[in-house]
């Protein structure tokens, strides 16, 4: 990682997005800022250099901003208690479907590029895809992008082998204005999560649950080996 000059973060104005800007500042790095929110923010040593206001749904106006990138960290959402129809729209669309469009669209710029350095996208799916969160509509959005994820991981574009990294983040309950009485404290988070994105790994898991260790890379496994089976079959394309 010490080539990759610029890093992109959605949520940036988050509690999270705000440990890992403070890091990746401090560690030399360029960070490009994505929020939901009106941009007035100042611009100092702990902030992301440069701060882009975006919306779900108009992903594509995005594309400017993430040509220059060279990490992408999926790292926006919401935790939205209702059980209505209304509220499983909103945790979808915010959860999983814009995820969805950035990551194709990060990988649509990659496929256009001829360059040879490698790019990488982060995605924050949660343990609440697999692990019950007390929230129905939270844990169909994080379950619905952690399976995608790892379906895109294993049936990556040929042409984008060896240029685009994914990796899946896995977080337990950790402090902030969406969950309070979180567990983890979120500077701690940030540092493991940084500190783990060094390695050549896939999965980055940040939990004081021990069995999220054990499940999580059991269904890795079962993914990467069913897809294997659909594409020496080929089932698939």
């Amino acid at each position: 990682m010490n080539d990759l000059k610029t890093i992109g973060i959605t949520g940036s104005s988050g509690t999270l997005g705000k440990e890992l800007t403070k890091i990746f500042r401090n560690k030399g790095y360029k960070v490009i800022g994505f929020t939901h929110n009106k941009i007035n923010f100042p611009i100092t040593n702990d902030s992301p250099n440069e701060w882009v206001q975006w919306e779900c749904g108009k992903e594509y106006l995005l594309e400017k901003h993430l040509q220059k990138i060279d990490i992408l960290i999926l790292n926006h959402g919401i935790y939205d208690k209702g059980t209505v129809k209304k509220c499983f729209e909103k945790s979808l669309e915010i959860n999983a479907i814009s995820k969805f469009r950035l990551l194709h669209l990060f990988e649509e710029i990659i496929l256009k590029n001829d360059s040879e350095k490698v790019k990488e996208i982060w995605i924050n799916t949660s343990e609440a895809e697999i692990l019950p969160a007390l929230n129905p509509s939270y844990e169909v959005s994080k379950s619905l992008i952690g399976q995608f994820v790892s379906f895109k991981k294993n049936l990556i574009h040929k042409n984008l082998q060896g240029r685009f990294k994914i990796k899946k983040i896995i977080l337990g309950p950790f402090k902030s204005k969406l969950n309070p009485i979180g567990i983890m404290r979120p500077e701690y988070v940030a540092k493991i999560i940084y500190n783990l994105s060094n390695l050549d790994i896939f999965l980055i898991i940040v939990s004081p649950n021990p069995v999220s260790y054990i499940i999580f890379p059991i269904k890795e496994v079962y993914i990467f080996l069913y897809c294997q089976f659909l594409k020496m079959t080929k089932l698939i394309d």
